[in-house]
């Protein structure tokens, strides 16, 4: 027990995974938001209260305590699942029913489904015929930190699920999923994505399922590079905002899912999953101190710590042309996060400019006014405007209001001469 506790006083403070062994024998793998704290958990003195008696008959066994660190709690989630499934401990299969643990399958098929299937369909043969399984990763014993480990995943790389359909008819076109609509699905139902590319985002997948993220971080790198030397700027700069995200993996729900509280110990506040919403304007006086605005709504909320103020270099009086402006100049900061849903103030040529210049994957709404300047329809989305429609009504308003403020603000300070 003394060697037991002079390990614990070297368990960094840190997420990973961490081994309880007899010796060179691994007697159970778990993970941990706190390597620290979920470890030194099994030597408290309610034990038998928090934890099984199988458990307790673990830690009592137990000679030695060994961990590997992870970036983030959901490489340890991750990580986890792929070292119980190489080296099967004991404790980890009998601590509860494991015909109950989750799987994450992949299926075999021009355009693979990535589904989770629990372990006792999963050695189903009729079950196996009808998913035909082609990558296994798990087992995942906590379905909720699964589901949002998925969320996480699908964010990175947009990937088809079991209500994306396709259709068998090669002369017809198959309905939009609705998670192509909101940019998790690559648009595998809609044909907006070739067998090849799909295949690449699989693989990405696959590579991260089996624990390797900093090889998947080394390939993506070396495929942006590629894709800069052919030109394909689009590509490139998709990739780009996949080596970001990876090497800025934001996993607060997981954090609580782990700890059962709402608080995270490292510091971080901003849920990964927030529906981000970038709104713009265009302010002007006669064609003068022509400015631009973004402003951010994250889940129905004001996030003034991103707004941005653009001061238009074009010259002459053309809203459509200084959006245009706005937008590249924005798609330039790779280092912001991406939004769910863009905003525009004004017609259909307005749309058209956030439609063209955005991803697919981004959903964008214009907001059409009256005479008296107020909303009068919205365009693009229909289904998705109405579910986010006072979001959406409140991005717009406080664009308006921030690019005046703005615009205000540069007109005073070229009447006294500053610029």
């Amino acid at each position: 027990m003394s060697i037991l506790l002079t390990a614990l006083k070297k368990l960094p403070d840190s997420p990973g995974v961490y081994f309880f062994k007899k010796g060179k024998n691994i007697l159970y793998i778990g993970k941990a938001t706190s390597l620290k704290d979920r470890v030194r958990s099994y030597f408290a003195s309610d034990l038998l209260k928090t934890r099984s008696m199988l458990i307790a008959d673990m830690v009592t066994l137990a000679t030695t305590i060994d961990f590997q660190k992870t970036d983030s709690v959901l490489e340890a989630l991750i990580l986890e699942a792929e070292l119980i499934k190489k080296h099967q401990p004991h404790y980890n299969s009998k601590e509860k029913d494991d015909k109950s643990f989750l799987f994450v399958v992949i299926t075999d098929e021009d355009f693979p489904q990535i589904l989770t299937i629990r372990k006792r369909d999963l050695e189903d043969m009729k079950v196996r015929q009808t998913i035909a399984p082609k990558y296994e990763f798990g087992p995942f014993s906590n379905g909720a930190s699964l589901r949002e480990a998925l969320k996480i995943v699908r964010k990175i790389f947009p990937y088809r699920d079991e209500k994306c359909k396709i259709s068998g008819n090669k002369n017809k076109t198959s309905k939009a999923c609705f998670n192509y609509q909101i940019g998790l699905c690559p648009g595998t139902c809609v044909g907006a994505i070739s067998k090849k590319e799909y295949a690449r985002t699989i693989r990405n997948i696959v590579i991260f399922f089996q624990g390797k993220k900093r090889e998947l971080v080394k390939k993506l790198k070396k495929e942006m590079s590629m894709f800069a030397k052919e030109m394909k700027f689009e590509q490139a700069g998709t990739t780009k905002r996949q080596i970001f995200a990876l090497e800025h993996i934001r996993d607060v729900s997981l954090i609580k899912h782990d700890t059962g509280t709402e608080d995270d110990s490292r510091g971080q506040t901003e849920s990964f999953f927030a529906f981000r919403i970038e709104a713009y304007d265009v302010a002007h006086m006669q064609g003068s101190d022509m400015t631009g605005v973004m402003v951010v709504i994250e889940d129905g909320v004001v996030k003034k710590s991103d707004y941005r103020m653009f001061k238009i270099r074009r010259k002459g009086i053309n809203d459509v042309a200084s959006l245009r402006e706005i937008v590249e100049r924005r798609l330039k900061h790779v280092e912001w996060h991406m939004p769910d849903m863009v905003v525009t103030d004004g017609g259909l040529p307005q749309y058209n400019v956030a439609r063209e210049l955005f991803p697919q994957s981004v959903a964008v709404v214009g907001v059409v006014k009256n005479d008296k300047h107020r909303p009068d329809r919205l365009l693009g989305n229909v289904k998705l405007a109405k579910t986010h429609q006072k979001a959406i009504l409140l991005a717009n308003s406080e664009a308006h209001r921030f690019t005046l403020k703005y615009h205000r603000k540069l007109r005073s300070g070229s009447m006294f001469g500053r610029s």
